[in-house]
């Protein structure tokens, strides 16, 4: 049995010395470039630095937002908990925007008592903030609640001049939010884009900015791209969203998005777009379409 073995063996070697003499064993023809496989295509790359708030993706883990925002070319999550800041890191992230406690929409700046808590907050978290890469913190002017707008804006100067040098210290910028009065936000006072620079224009600090939600302002006053061109000094940060509803940034609403995008980017703006928007459908094809939208 061995030696039968043995003869096949070389039998078979002999043979296929033959064919590969003959060319009948030749080699398969490398794969043609058109069958290589194809790289995904890069996200494409626009003047605006974009992020999106994390409030708007419950369905989803910070983790996936920020592996699916990577895959956009996003720059950042907005809206973070202090616990969250470093999060967005891991995946070449950063968070744009980050909660500090200092006061809620409803009570915040506009009244004197509640300043030592939005110190308190501040000196605690914005260093913490500054750590972590963190560029913006959020806070409010507070609901008016029978307050005049003009003793209101007094109130409002004089707790961010308390606060102004723990920002400018730790190189973080203290965003006040402008909201709409009309939809969302009943009675708030920090409802015109007027009110919030009276404001900055009294506290006078490059670290003290309005946080411009578009989509707020859009139903308070409209006339969005001259508006911000000519207060872009003011404006430290921006939030998007479908009007009305706060939807989608689809044709279904009414503000055109590329020319406001390109609007904001034409002054030069450096800070960060971040979308704010409630999806209705898909949530990645939705903030796929914000992005691609506000490419400019």
């Amino acid at each position: 049995m061995k030696r039968r073995t043995m003869l096949r063996a070389a039998a078979s070697v002999a043979a296929g010395t033959a064919l590969s003499a003959t060319g009948l064993l030749a080699q398969a023809p490398p794969a043609s470039p058109a069958d290589a496989p194809k790289p995904a295509t890069p996200p494409k790359k626009g003047r605006l630095h974009q992020s999106v708030c994390r409030w708007c993706y419950q369905t989803m883990s910070l983790e996936d937002l920020c592996t699916t925002g990577q895959s956009l070319g996003l720059q950042g999550i907005d809206l973070l908990e202090v616990n969250e800041y470093e999060v967005p890191a891991r995946y070449g992230l950063r968070c744009t925007m980050g909660y500090v406690g200092a006061g809620d929409i409803k009570n915040a700046l506009n009244r004197l008592e509640n300043h030592d808590m939005i110190e308190a907050a501040f000196r605690k978290n914005i260093p913490i903030a500054a750590k972590a890469n963190v560029p913006n913190v959020i806070t409010f002017f507070g609901n008016r609640m029978g307050m005049s707008d003009e003793e209101g804006a007094k109130n409002c100067i004089i707790g961010l001049n308390r606060v102004k040098s723990i920002a400018e210290d730790h190189g973080v910028t203290i965003c006040v939010e402008l909201l709409n009065s009309k939809v969302n936000h009943k009675d708030y006072m920090g409802d015109h884009t007027a009110f919030g620079v009276q404001v900055m224009q009294g506290v006078n600090s490059p670290h003290v900015k309005l946080l411009y939600d578009i989509y707020h302002m859009q139903i308070m006053e409209g006339d969005l791209i001259d508006t911000i061109r000519q207060n872009i000094q003011y404006l430290g940060h921006f939030h998007t969203g479908g009007v009305p509803g706060r939807h989608e940034l689809n044709d279904q609403q009414e503000v055109q998005w590329d020319a406001v995008a390109r609007a904001i980017a034409d002054t030069g703006y450096q800070g960060y777009f971040a979308h704010e928007f409630l999806p209705t459908g898909d949530p990645v094809a939705g903030l796929k379409q914000a992005v691609d939208r506000c490419t400019v």
